[in-house]
Order: structure tokens, then C-alpha cells, then sequence
């Protein structure tokens, strides 16, 4: 049994990963920590198991094997490293950290003291995700000449999103470093690294961070990548599009089916989609297991930082920013 703690319940997803701690059959909850005492002091009488009010104590815990970590992301540096310097496996909510200097300090304290860290970076493993990516491998839609992804709720507009969501020294951003760091990987994912990046950010509610973005990737051979994400759109679907020289692919969580044409297609053909695979956590905890790394998550995770950054940058700067 791998025994896990929880740490901090800032994260709008920190009780999903609680509940998936507690739903796997190889893993238990054993403890919290918060930088917030009051708030983690009631999550750990919820849990029946102890509260840490110093996190140094709690690492040096030798029964604890691993960590959830769901703290402010300006915090994830100073957290992981330490979590890595003593022997705690890490599972995290993405972005890895808000800088690539960060990134890479965390990296070398995973690879130093040989943890596993898988990031939760769930639409990788969904059945469509994995759809779209077995045609790219079987060339159905050509050389790639746009991605287009989309996600968007109405959390500022309509005022359920956390209001720490919205502080940029907590959060190092606004709609794109959250909500959109979904269809940035997917974008990288699908089409790799662009050689440059441009991003425009709208302020529509008047919060401190972006709360409506567009960032475009441009790249070598005349393709484009384009990125959307907000928190002020009530009825805006999760949107795909894939297009090629030969084809084009499309899914929306408007009617969650998988559009294909290409070749010579006279009419769009419904794909099937298949099952999801096993979850970030589920990896995390096979990984433990068989002493395995999450080379795939890893990598795309490192260059999501790489392309919010540099997005951030552009918005700031009004030019586009080359990686």
C-alpha cells in the first residue's frame, strides 16, 4: 500500500485527487498538510488521519511515500524539490511550475533523488485524444496545416471560480495558465513544438490575470497552432480541430463525436472513439510500482511551461515571442 499525503487544498481539484487516492486499492491517505492550518486542519478531521502544520516534519515522516500536491502554483518549486530531496514520489496539478528555470530546478531534484513525478495532464488520456492521435500516425490528414483547441467556462462571470484564482502572484496567470494549458499541450502534442509564439490577452471582468486568451504557434512549414481558453464564455464547448493537406478531424464536446474527412470523402465519417486510458494517477502509481518513469507526461509538461511563458511574454510585450 502506498501510503500519500495530501498537500494544501488550494487547488480547485485537490479533493478529486483525494478521492482518487482513496478510491485506488494501492493507496491511502495518511496525511495532510496546508499552508492555510485552518483549512487543512478540517480536511484531515474529514479524513481521520493527521494534520502537519510543519511540512519539514511531515517529510521527514519515513511512512509516507508519496505526495499530492495541490498547493498555490508559486509554491510548487520550493514543495517539489524539497518533497524530491526526501524520497517522496509526486503527483501534481499542472503547470509543473510557472517558469522554465523552475522546471528545470524541480527536474533535477526529481532525476537527483530518482522519485517518480507524473503531472495531471488528464486530456492526453482521453479516447479521443487517442483517436486523433493514431490517424496523425497513419498520415490520414497529411502534412498538418492548423490545430485549433478550445476550453472555456463562465467561472468570473458567474463568480463560482475561487477568487485566489484570480491573483496573479499566487497563480503566475490568468485563464491560459489554467483552463488553457489543456489545449496548449494537446496543440503540442498534435503538431510538437512551434518555433514561435504570439498571445493576446483580454481582461473582461476587470480581474488582475487574463481571464480570455488566444495564443497562436507558428510554425517552420507555414502551420499554424491556435490555443483559446477564458473563464467568461457560459456555453462554450471543448473544442479539437485537426487540419490537413489530405483531411481534416474534428471533435466538440457539443455532441462528443469524432469527425472525420479526408481522401476522397464525399461526406464527414464518424470515427469511433475509443476508451479512455488509465488515469494520470493511475500512472503515477504503476510507475511507483514498477519503478518506471513518466517520460511521455514529463516531457509535455516541461514544454507546456516553455509555451505559457513564452505566451505570457508575448501578451505582456505585444510581439512574438521565439522559443
Amino acid at each position: 500500500m502506498i501510503k500519500v499525503a495530501i498537500l494544501s487544498y488550494w487547488h480547485v481539484h485537490a479533493q478529486d485527487y483525494t478521492n482518487d487516492t482513496l478510491n485506488h486499492p494501492d493507496t491511502e491517505v495518511v496525511a495532510v498538510w496546508d499552508e492555510i492550518p485552518e483549512r487543512g486542519q478540517k480536511k484531515a478531521e474529514e479524513l481521520g488521519v493527521p494534520f502537519y502544520e510543519d511540512l519539514h516534519e511531515l517529510f521527514a515522516n519515513p511512512d509516507i511515500d508519496g505526495v499530492v500536491i495541490t498547493t498555490p502554483t508559486v509554491m510548487h518549486r520550493d514543495v517539489m524539490i524539497h518533497a524530491a530531496e526526501a524520497g517522496k514520489h509526486i503527483f501534481t496539478e499542472k503547470v509543473i511550475a510557472p517558469t522554465n528555470d523552475e522546471v528545470e530546478q524541480i527536474i533535477e531534484a526529481v532525476n537527483k533523488h530518482n522519485v517518480t513525478l507524473t503531472i495531471s495532464l488528464p486530456r492526453l488520456n482521453a479516447g479521443y485524444t487517442l483517436a486523433i492521435q493514431k490517424l496523425l500516425a497513419d498520415k490520414v490528414l497529411g502534412e498538418l496545416t492548423l490545430v485549433r483547441t478550445r476550453l472555456s467556462h463562465d467561472g468570473a462571470t458567474q463568480g463560482w471560480l475561487p477568487d485566489h484564482f484570480f491573483g496573479k502572484q499566487e497563480c503566475g496567470g490568468g485563464a491560459l495558465i489554467d483552463l488553457g494549458c489543456h489545449p496548449v499541450y494537446l496543440a503540442r502534442l498534435f503538431m510538437g513544438m512551434p518555433e514561435s509564439v504570439s498571445a493576446n490577452y483580454g481582461y473582461v471582468t476587470g480581474k488582475e490575470v487574463e481571464d480570455n486568451a488566444v495564443t497562436t504557434f507558428r510554425y517552420s512549414n507555414g502551420g499554424v497552432g491556435i490555443v483559446e481558453a477564458g473563464f467568461v464564455n457560459k456555453f462554450s464547448p471543448f473544442v479539437i480541430e485537426v487540419h490537413g493537406t489530405l483531411g481534416s478531424v474534428l471533435y466538440s464536446t457539443h455532441d462528443e463525436k469524432l469527425w472525420l474527412r479526408a481522401g476522397d470523402d464525399t461526406a464527414w465519417q464518424e470515427v469511433t472513439i475509443p476508451a479512455d486510458r488509465e488515469t494520470a494517477f493511475e500512472q503515477w502509481v504503476a510507475h511507483i510500482q514498477n519503478g518506471t518513469k513518466a517520460t511521455e507526461n514529463i516531457g509535455l509538461a516541461v514544454d507546456l511551461t516553455r509555451l505559457v511563458q513564452a505566451s505570457n511574454q508575448s501578451a505582456a510585450e505585444d510581439r512574438p515571442v521565439s522559443l
